[in-house]
């Protein structure tokens, strides 16, 4: 019935440096996942969002679907792409993947 001392001291909050050596582990964990995935992952959408705001007229995309085009109206959340003689679509502005180089598409 009766506990002994050693228990009771650690129960009452005795030992505090065995406490955070415990979350060292999950506190390293959070701090590796960070600089591995959600760091380079948040560089990437600005990257991603710069390239989208700076679109211009008569820049050559590719957009998520695989279609290539050249961008013939820009709106605000939608442009619209040039991807055959005479066939124009419609996009939203985050479709766009990639800007491509002038003289890419013939």
């Amino acid at each position: 019935m009766f506990i002994p001392s050693a228990f009771a001291q650690t129960a009452a909050g005795g030992d505090t440096t065995s406490s955070l050596m415990s979350m060292a582990p999950l506190v390293l964990m959070f701090v590796v996942l960070y600089f591995v995935m959600i760091r380079p992952q948040m560089k990437k959408q600005k990257e991603h969002r710069a390239m989208i705001d700076a679109l211009a007229k008569g820049d050559e995309v590719a957009t998520a679907g695989g279609m290539l085009g050249k961008v013939t109206k820009l709106g605000e959340g939608y442009i619209s792409v040039d991807i055959a003689n005479g066939v124009e679509v419609q996009l939203q502005r985050s479709a766009v993947i990639q800007v491509l180089p002038k003289g890419t598409i013939k």
